[in-house]
């Protein structure tokens, strides 16, 4: 027979629970609080991507008031764009140069990290502090002189100017895939070196599929810069409209349209959204490669 609990035991039981009670009260009001403030801090970077969307459906009389929604929502807008100017042809362009500038920094870019962090060689030290300060050399140092080589050899306008850095590597890249690879433990390679491995294979068998993150994560910052780039483009191929990419065609767009500011938004929007939707795809693995993480031993 279950005893019957005193009365000490009994407001032990109730004190318990009420304790207990109040940690799980304490620990919801505690999640609410911090969800609040990601939520507000979310809100407050998500309000100008809000009201760029908002705009873009509207009519140019409604645009140009404090309304925050459509009446109606005016869909056509995007068709406008591509219908005025040639918008696609502006994304496709703008689509190849950032297509193969990520291809181009991702093969540049894996075996000089590797050398860097995998073999033990003199001046190793020296040559990644050299390096790294490439990064603190204004890109406005090179200008000119980059500008004047790429004319020599005849490739302005046209995207090789563009494309074909990529393939040279750059600074942020290595630095990025060296600390990667630095975390991969050592005992891997001396396995598989053990077993007879090249370098190569060992680099591109072993050491490639664990840094696929860090891989994933030079890609991205690549193909947005590329993505983004305004300067480039209009330092290289403005003369050529037939080589126009988006950074380009929006300023020349907001040339036309600069008093509709529904359209300029509709463009926005339009030049926006892939990379969005790119990052929302990718961004476990972009999250995963720049916290520098490899694999645990």
């Amino acid at each position: 027979m279950r005893q019957k609990l005193t009365g000490t035991e009994s407001q032990y039981y109730l004190d318990a629970l009420a304790a207990k009670r109040k940690k799980k009260v304490n620990a919801f009001l505690h999640a609410v609080g911090q969800h609040a403030v990601l939520i507000s801090l979310s809100a407050v970077f998500l309000l100008p991507l809000f009201l760029v969307t908002v705009i873009s459906l509207m009519n140019h009389g409604q645009a140009e008031t404090r309304s925050l929604w459509p009446h109606p929502f005016v869909w056509h807008n995007y068709l406008t764009v591509f219908t005025a100017v040639p918008f696609l042809k502006w994304t496709l362009n703008t689509m190849f140069v950032a297509s193969l500038s990520t291809l181009g920094t991702v093969l540049s870019s894996v075996p000089p990290a590797y050398v860097l962090s995998r073999l033990q060689w003199r001046g190793r030290g020296i040559t990644f502090i050299i390096i790294l300060s490439t990064m603190m050399l204004p890109g406005q140092v090179t200008m000119i002189p980059v500008y004047i080589i790429f004319a020599k050899l005849h490739w302005i306008p046209s995207f090789l100017p563009l494309i074909v850095p990529s393939f040279f590597a750059d600074a942020f890249s290595i630095f990025l895939l060296r600390q990667f690879f630095v975390s991969i433990p050592d005992e891997i390679s001396d396995a598989a070196r053990i077993d007879g491995c090249s370098e190569f294979k060992l680099m591109m068998r072993i050491i490639v599929p664990l840094a696929k993150p860090a891989i994933m994560a030079i890609a991205l910052f690549s193909f947005l810069g590329s993505w983004n780039d305004f300067f480039g483009p209009l330092l290289y191929i403005v003369e050529n409209p037939n080589l126009w990419t988006l950074g380009i065609g929006l300023n020349a767009f907001q040339g036309l349209h600069h008093v509709n500011s529904n359209m300029m938004m509709t463009a926005s929007v339009l030049f926006m959204a892939p990379v969005i939707i790119l990052f929302f795809f990718a961004q476990k693995v972009f999250i995963e490669g720049i916290t520098l993480t490899g694999v645990k031993g």
